[in-house]
């Protein structure tokens, strides 16, 4: 169900991204106007969703925010707000953050770090976080309202995280707006300068054959592309389900991708004019006609490994017949596909994967990650998921775990632990032991890995004021291995729109305790009670980012404790 609520070298010309002096001016021009001077370590981007294609959500070169800079309470020197800017909707896209851009008409020419965010009125805007000031801005066009009298949010316009690529100046962005009288998607390669069309827009069309032979047409009226848009190994990917289920006759799963330097559809097994792409459910009836095992995972994107896979996770299907195929309906699964051979190469499916599909309690209501570091007795390749079905899911990689099918049938990955059902993303990082953050509820929690049985081990865990489903979104920032900080954003509560709240926790606990130590909370932002705010909290350069309902707010040191 919806919520209830390799980079590629592109042929365009690129502007510059980077001029001779731009840190130490500035630097100086920080210090003229009483702002908190850069630092001389080089400036982190965030040029996608969760910091990676592996979706750790881990920025490991955060030098200014520690655990001693958290502790100051002195004024001008203490960490808080710095800035509100307003913006024309909603945001339900993670921002992103690019240093030393030069941005066209700019009223302080020169360099500066931009926040990139969009939004559901389809706008794109290019932010100054130093200033908090609006650089540049530009609407793709008209918003789809209430699409199908789905109420997740007042209109859907850029619905998903876009991608950015430095090397060419891109940002790939999917736009859903009314062209005539027909919601159409088209996805758009923008310049990080000018957010010109780098080049000619692309509409999304596509379809795939059904297991009787006939074909079924994408439309974009029934699919919801709420995911995070993926790059990787020069192919731009995303992700489809649905509008609250509303026509669950009508919507399935869909993954599609395009070159990234011309938005040409990625052609399937390498045979011109067949085009990649993967459906989940190609089943061509059942009982009520009800389909779906919809991509949606909160929003959290498709992950990619080294070699090019691509990863997901799906929701449910049918709730009155048990309509689940491993071949032609991979509802409640996790999926590793293929784009070169258009194919799927792994799964995991829940033994209980019928039962979740009756009781709505999607198993892709989470996100999918891929650690980044093996561990000792453990396999190397390792991905974990969690979802309402309330288990946090340890897989391979090299084999996800397949199926049980038939009575008393178990399942087959590395190894699960029970947690609270959760609408997130899970998050990672690492000080020599591999750490795997998660929420459930209101409950922020830490994990270890042990290699002597592969096992998942509570650590600690903290707890949030939080409303609406369970779970949140988290990110990690540290100095390498030090001071890791657990940064995340609450969900309203009660009223409409109520408040959402930044957080911040120690990523370790003090020796002998498993409760995590609180560094911040404060007011973020606001978010009406319908849809899920699924809001992740961005770590760069000294800074916290956070888009909420009409506007985008800014924290760091030396803001308003």
């Amino acid at each position: 169900m919806t919520e209830p609520s390799g980079p590629s070298a592109g042929t365009a010309p690129r502007a510059p991204l980077m001029r001779a002096g731009a840190g130490a001016f500035l630097a100086c021009a920080a210090l003229a106007l009483g702002l908190s001077a850069l630092p001389a370590a080089a400036q982190v981007a965030v040029t996608t969703y969760h910091n990676d294609a592996m979706r750790t959500g881990w920025n490991s070169k955060e030098t200014q925010l520690t655990w001693a800079s958290m502790a100051v309470t002195t004024p001008g020197s203490a960490f808080g707000l710095k800035y509100t800017i307003p913006l024309d909707q909603q945001v339900d896209a993670q921002p992103l953050v690019v240093p030393n851009v030069t941005v066209a008409g700019d009223p302080n020419p020169g360099t500066h770090d931009v926040v990139y965010v969009a939004t559901q009125a389809s706008t794109v805007y290019a932010i100054d976080p130093t200033r908090g000031t609006i650089l540049n801005s530009r609407n793709l066009g008209s918003a789809v309202i209430y699409p199908l009298g789905c109420h997740n949010a007042e209109s859907v316009g850029i619905n998903s995280t876009p991608v950015i690529d430095t090397a060419t100046n891109s940002m790939y962005v999917m736009a859903y707006t009314t062209e005539g009288t027909l919601p159409t998607y088209t996805l758009h390669r923008l310049s990080l300068t000018d957010f010109s069309d780098i080049v000619p827009p692309k509409v999304v069309a596509a379809s795939h054959s059904l297991t009787d032979g006939s074909t079924f047409t994408f439309n974009a009226t029934y699919q919801r592309q709420r995911p995070a848009l993926l790059l990787d190994h020069g192919a731009v990917y995303a992700a489809f389900g649905s509008f609250c289920d509303l026509k669950y006759n009508q919507s399935r799963g869909w993954l599609l991708g395009w070159q990234a330097d011309n938005l040409t559809p990625l052609t399937a097994n390498g045979v011109a004019g067949t085009v990649m792409s993967l459906l989940t459910d190609q089943q061509p009836s059942n009982k009520n006609n009800f389909f779906l095992s919809a991509i949606w995972m909160s929003g959290a994107g498709p992950a990619a490994d080294a070699d090019g896979n691509v990863y997901l996770v799906t929701g449910n299907s049918s709730k009155f017949e048990n309509t689940y195929n491993s071949a032609t309906n991979l509802a409640e699964s996790a999926i590793k596909f293929n784009p070169a051979t258009n194919s799927v190469t792994s799964y995991y499916t829940p033994a209980n994967s019928y039962h979740l599909d009756q009781i709505d309690g999607d198993f892709g209501a989470g996100g999918i990650m891929l650690l980044p570091q093996s561990v000792t007795g453990l396999p190397s390749q390792l991905a974990v998921a969690a979802g309402k079905d309330g288990f946090l899911t340890l897989m391979d990689r090299t084999s996800l775990g397949g199926f049980a099918t038939g009575p008393g049938g178990t399942d087959n990955p590395v190894t699960k632990v029970k947690m609270p059902a959760c609408w997130c993303a899970p998050a990672y990082f690492s000080n020599g032991v591999p750490h795997i953050v998660t929420s459930g509820l209101n409950k922020v929690s830490i994990w270890t890995m042990k290699n002597a049985k592969p096992a998942l081990v509570a650590a600690a865990s903290a707890y949030i004021t939080s409303g609406q489903d369970g779970g949140f979104f988290t990110s990690v920032s540290s100095n390498g291995s030090s001071d890791p900080i657990i940064w995340a954003v609450s969900r309203p509560v009660d009223q409409s729109p109520g408040n959402v709240s930044l957080y911040a926790f120690k990523g370790l606990q003090s020796k002998g305790s498993t409760t995590l130590t609180q560094l911040y909370a404060g007011v973020a932002g606001v978010w009406p009670q319908e849809g899920n705010s699924s809001i992740v909290p961005v770590v760069a350069n000294g800074r916290v980012i956070v888009g909420s309902y009409k506007q985008l707010t800014i924290f760091g040191l030396g803001g308003t404790p």
